[in-house]
């Protein structure tokens, strides 16, 4: 299973001050938003600015402006994008399990595809790290763990019928929730202690994702 390609922003999932109508437009904000990632890239959210972004994509800090109020509005915007791709992601790789066996194993993979894209991605990094502080950053946070919940709790109730329904979907919620934390805390600490800690919530996630399967 490989990393998902998440260095280039499509805009079929994100929200915008204003809805760019044609398809220059279109590409213009695509820009102004990939230029925000070379930035976040290099230096970190905290150093980012707007003037810098508009000077990259070639446009006028008025023209940014239109479509981005402020930079939380551009960290939101690559969180939705971020999280669209992430959730595309889970429902291709769960898709294929037609056991609950096969289904735990699928999961084991994202767990560590997800750590991966963490570890190697330092924008994501910052729009997660960001999501505490910003009460619009940890709705959305918490949107799409319900998201991801529904999605593994869909496959669960394919490959695992009889499991009780109201049990499963709040188990996968709560399984989906948990990795965004660890994945934050595991990054937050020595690479080793890290890797133990994604390693330890694989273990609690596959168990309660078997537990929930087999309870009737």
């Amino acid at each position: 299973m490989e990393l998902p390609d998440l260095s280039r922003v499509a805009l079929e999932h994100i929200s915008l001050r204003r809805t760019p109508s044609q398809a220059r437009s279109r590409a213009r904000v695509e820009q102004m938003l990939n230029c925000a990632i070379a930035v976040i890239a290099e230096k970190g959210s905290e150093a980012m600015t707007m003037s810098e972004i508009a000077r990259l994509a070639g446009v006028s800090i008025g023209s940014l402006y239109q479509y981005f109020p402020d930079k939380s509005s551009i960290m939101r915007a690559l969180a939705e994008h971020y999280g669209a791709e992430c959730l595309k992601c889970i429902e291709q790789e769960l898709a294929g399990a037609t056991t609950l066996e096969e289904l735990c194993s699928a999961l084991g993979a994202l767990i560590d595809v997800y750590f991966a894209l963490f570890q190697a991605e330092p924008v994501i990094r910052d729009v997660r790290s960001g999501t505490e502080a910003d009460k619009t950053l940890r709705d959305m946070e918490i949107s799409e763990s319900r998201k991801s919940g529904a999605l593994l709790s869909a496959a669960l109730f394919r490959v695992a019928p009889e499991c009780r329904r109201e049990d499963a979907e709040t188990a996968c919620f709560l399984v989906m929730h948990l990795g965004e934390s660890t994945m934050r805390l595991a990054l937050s600490v020595g690479p080793e202690e890290g890797k133990r800690l994604v390693e330890a919530y694989k273990g609690l996630a596959l168990r309660e994702v078997r537990r929930a399967g087999t309870a009737a």
